[in-house]
């Protein structure tokens, strides 16, 4: 059965065409560095590589699990597909321009959970989306 898990909708103060750009591109991953060892979460989710198109993470107890991104849309969404998952996992993230200097932006998790594991996963992949959605209002846009 397959469950969505929708973060809220947050505000970038920043175009679109920056935010798109930026997330795009995982090699960009470095200029986060400070932002994400500031976040606390390195605790449960540590980064063990990435190029421009994938990010391999350690999730504590999960093990390995890589994004890879498998579709763009320049200015409005950018799709990933878990691999190495013992969840089948997609998840993307939507752009949406506000303004000039603003963009609405929303993280979607959409995962094949059965019945027996839906009630132990649903809470962490909520508060999973909704952290995600918050980081990306405070990241370096402008660097």
């Amino acid at each position: 059965m397959t469950s969505s898990f929708e973060s809220k909708t947050v505000r970038i103060p920043h175009a679109v065409e920056k935010v798109y750009t930026l997330l795009s591109d995982l090699s960009n991953l470095d200029r986060f560095k400070n932002v994400w060892d500031a976040s606390g979460n390195q605790n449960k989710l540590k980064i063990t590589g990435y190029d421009c198109d994938s990010l391999s993470i350690e999730v504590s107890p999960i093990g390995s699990v890589t994004f890879r991104i498998v579709d763009r849309e320049p200015n409005k969404t950018i799709k990933f597909e878990a691999e190495n998952s013992p969840l089948p996992l997609h998840l993307w993230i939507q752009f949406v321009p506000t303004g000039d200097h603003e963009t609405a932006s929303r993280v979607t998790v959409k995962a094949d959970l059965n019945p027996f594991i839906k009630p132990m996963v649903s809470k962490p992949l909520q508060e999973g989306v909704d952290k995600m959605a918050d980081m990306l209002v405070v990241l370096p846009y402008n660097v």
